[in-house]
């Protein structure tokens, strides 16, 4: 099978470097178009065959290693006859496009006419009879490539999260001298005719107020406006931070600019536009791995596609990749800005799909500060390791609980807090600016609650507590089951709880991502890039790099295929010396390659004897006069710096969804009086589950623990390791069992 590969947009070079290597494992050709859809129709030396050396060492570029161009050509019939006539001659009938919704749609029509240009070349004899019918037909997969996300039908297109990355290192500098000299601070925003990126970047920072096209600000917003900072600094916050979507459109449909809002305030303003700073830098984890893994389903959907298969494009849905029928995908992004044209503002907000849709509600519930009275105690705290992003929860949960009227409770120092009685209560202005600190501003702790629960039960009573938050690691989760197993003899802990996972490891159970994951593994993956940079400067060179997580691998493998590591040892998939002599067999096979380094990554706990001064005198007495090795152990760097956008966003949806569900919960357990709660689905873990935030009671979630080894049963990214192995050249068979299937795209309108 041929492979053709059209790569349109910056940021995209993981997906490119996945979908050439594993294009090349199924035996594929796999060819780059240079320059976009202008190269497609000039041919030549723009299409050139890729080899598994020419996409070494692109995984943290910015931007694209093969160009791209706007295409003027490519809009004929002519110019996309000149195209296919090129494709035809090296034989190439699967199209592997990366672009906007304008790239894809381009190349749907080419699909779609492919009959008609073959008759067209046939009759102007450009093309044989032969090569007409090898070349009968054209399948295509699209990926969309995007920082705008602006495309209906995936939760994330590859490159925003890099976007947010670099907007929020913009707004936190920006910030700090702002809060320095009370100023008001306007930052206006890439997306096109999408909010997405003003949206989550107003989550992420805590934004006073945030104008995104899909729904303009009411009429006598600019009143409205300089009320809302008014009161900000009237209750001690000295900073304030409006976001602008580029498109941002008043109810008349005229623009919203930082000059017009500027104008409107009485304060010390200042504006800035990011402008293209926004598109570049070196690519996050996330858009690595998310790059990554739709460049596998990509080739494994041209591998499985007939002439009867429509064109699809590769999405994400929660934490699935699917696959979606292209033109169903691009209709609904049309029927977006139709909705918006009309003044249909919440149907254009469903349209853009459940996740843009969760960010408006949790924005709009955080954006007030009037609540009802209430005599509800909520307390929250933190336990085990602290991580960024726990702050962010933090914030959340307590301003929706303001919100809701319940009066939020400070408990510092974990357990060991709620045992003690140091307790606070936490106002609005108690959280603010919480959501960019990294660590624990409450304070967390390891101690387990089972050797004080007299105390804690106790305490419970004494600051009439209804409800707990439980923001935390494996101990929070441990805990939170302790004090429901208490429940039988203390009456005071038959209160609802929630368990927020929050761990750079990601091994609570009963959710997909922890709070804090994305930071660490950004932090590594930065690491292993600078390290590596070292290895191809020294040359035949590899480094041995241990991560933490305990006995969790997933850091270990999610670096893995974000730094394109040749190995990450894990407990979770056992290895032997064999399997070390096959790894080092390959680094000496790849030194002889123009690729003339390696990198082994080594997770803390994966193996007791196997440790990582073991790896390195192993790698170092076998690779002599081939190789040589440097180890690095990263240690509580992974644990410590500032939140990234994914979990300051996600920290604030999960703060903001505890607090709503406990609401709900309070009012079900609301008995003669008084709360009482003892039943497993009133003390539940929330997580990420492939596509939905979900509670699951803690005493459920026990069957599919390993209590010895902290960590879940059964882990959903184990399924990637075969990409890192095939990714890193190593003959194995790719696990298919979950391979996404053709879906079609349903319309979140009620």
């Amino acid at each position: 099978m041929l492979l053709y590969l059209l790569y349109c947009i910056s940021g995209m070079n993981a997906a490119v470097r996945a979908t050439v290597r594993v294009g090349i494992y199924t035996g594929a050709k796999v060819y780059f178009v240079h320059e976009g859809y202008q190269g497609l129709v000039d041919g030549g030396d723009n299409i050139r065959q890729a080899t598994w050396e020419s996409v070494s060492m692109m995984l943290q570029l910015g931007g694209t290693v093969i160009g791209s161009a706007r295409c003027q050509d490519f809009r004929s019939k002519e110019g996309r006859a000149k195209a296919a006539c090129n494709l035809v001659k090296l034989g190439i009938t699967n199209l592997c496009v990366i672009g906007g919704d304008g790239s894809l749609t381009g190349a749907n029509e080419f699909r779609n006419e492919w009959s008609e240009l073959l008759q067209i070349l046939l009759k102007a004899g450009k093309i044989t009879a032969e090569e007409a019918k090898r070349s009968s037909h054209l399948n295509i997969v699209g990926m969309v490539g995007s920082i705008d996300n602006d495309f209906c039908g995936t939760d994330m297109t590859i490159g925003t999260d890099s976007a947010l990355h670099r907007i929020m290192e913009v707004v936190d500098a920006i910030t700090t001298t702002a809060q320095s000299h009370q100023r008001a601070f306007i930052l206006e925003v890439m997306g096109r005719h999408c909010g997405y990126l003003a949206l989550v970047t107003a989550l992420a920072c805590g934004a006073d107020w945030v104008f995104i096209p899909e729904m303009p600000p009411d009429e006598g917003w600019e009143d409205h406006l300089c009320r809302r900072l008014t009161y900000q600094r009237s209750i001690g916050n000295r900073l304030n931070v409006i976001i602008v979507a580029e498109g941002a459109l008043d109810r008349h449909g005229k623009p919203i600019t930082c000059d017009i809002i500027k104008n409107k305030l009485s304060f010390d303003t200042r504006a800035t536009i990011l402008g293209h700073v926004q598109r570049g830098g070196t690519p996050s984890a996330f858009d690595r791995i998310l790059g990554s893994r739709m460049g596998v389903e990509a080739v494994m959907a041209l591998l499985e596609a007939t002439p009867d298969t429509p064109a699809c494009v590769v999405s994400l849905s929660g934490n699935m990749a699917v696959r979606l029928p292209l033109m169903e995908c691009v209709q609904v992004t049309k029927e977006v800005t139709k909705a918006m044209a009309e003044g249909r503002f919440e149907e254009a907000v469903k349209l853009r799909g459940k996740s843009f849709e969760n960010n408006w509600n949790t924005y709009k519930l955080l954006a007030h500060v009037t609540a009802p009275d209430s005599n509800i105690n909520i307390a929250i705290l933190n336990v085990g390791a602290p991580c960024a992003g726990m702050n962010a929860a933090v914030r959340s949960a307590v301003r929706i609980g303001i919100l809701q009227g319940h009066n939020m409770l400070a408990v510092h120092d974990g357990f060991d807090g709620l045992a003690h009685g140091t307790i606070e209560p936490m106002a609005w202005g108690y959280v603010g600016g919480w959501t960019g600190k990294g660590g624990s501003n409450l304070g967390t702790k390891r101690s387990l609650p089972a050797s004080m629960i007299e105390e804690i039960s106790l305490n419970i009573a004494k600051f009439n507590i209804h409800a707990l938050v439980i923001i935390g690691g494996f101990e929070a989760f441990v805990g939170g089951l302790e004090l429901v197993t208490a429940r039988e003899k203390f009456e005071e802990l038959c209160i609802p709880l929630v368990v927020i996972p929050a761990t750079v490891s990601n091994n609570v159970p009963g959710s997909d991502f922890s709070i804090g994951a994305d930071t660490a593994l950004n932090t590594i993956t930065t690491t292993c890039d600078r390290i590596k940079q070292s290895a191809a400067g020294t040359k035949r060179r590899v480094f041995i790099i241990e991560t933490m997580g305990g006995y969790c691998g997933y850091l270990a493998t999610m670096a893995g295929l974000a730094a394109g590591a040749d190995a990450a040892y894990i407990y979770e998939d056992p290895f032997g010396i064999h399997d070390l002599e096959t790894n080092v067999e390959h680094l000496l096979e790849k030194m002889k390659t123009t690729v003339k380094r390696g990198l082994i990554l080594r997770n803390e706990k994966c193996n007791a004897n196997y440790t990582t001064d073991f790896l390195f005198n192993l790698y170092s007495e076998e690779g002599k006069g081939v190789f040589d090795c440097r180890k690095n152990v990263l240690g509580h760097m992974q644990q410590g710096g500032t939140p990234t956008p994914f979990d300051r966003n996600f920290g604030t949806k999960m703060g903001a969804k505890a607090v709503l569900w406990l609401t709900d919960k309070l009012k079900e357990c609301y008995r003669h009086g008084r709360i009482f709660a003892n039943t497993p689905d009133s003390a539940c873990v929330l997580g990420m589950k492939k596509r939905a935030m979900i509670f699951q009671p803690l005493f459920d979630l026990k069957e599919d623990t390993d209590f010895e080894h902290r960590i879940p049963k059964t882990e959903w990214w184990l399924k990637l390791r075969p990409i890192l192995k095939i990714l890193a050249k190593y003959k194995i068979s790719l696990d298919t069992s979950e391979t996404a299937t053709m879906e079609h795209l349903s319309l979140n309108i009620d």
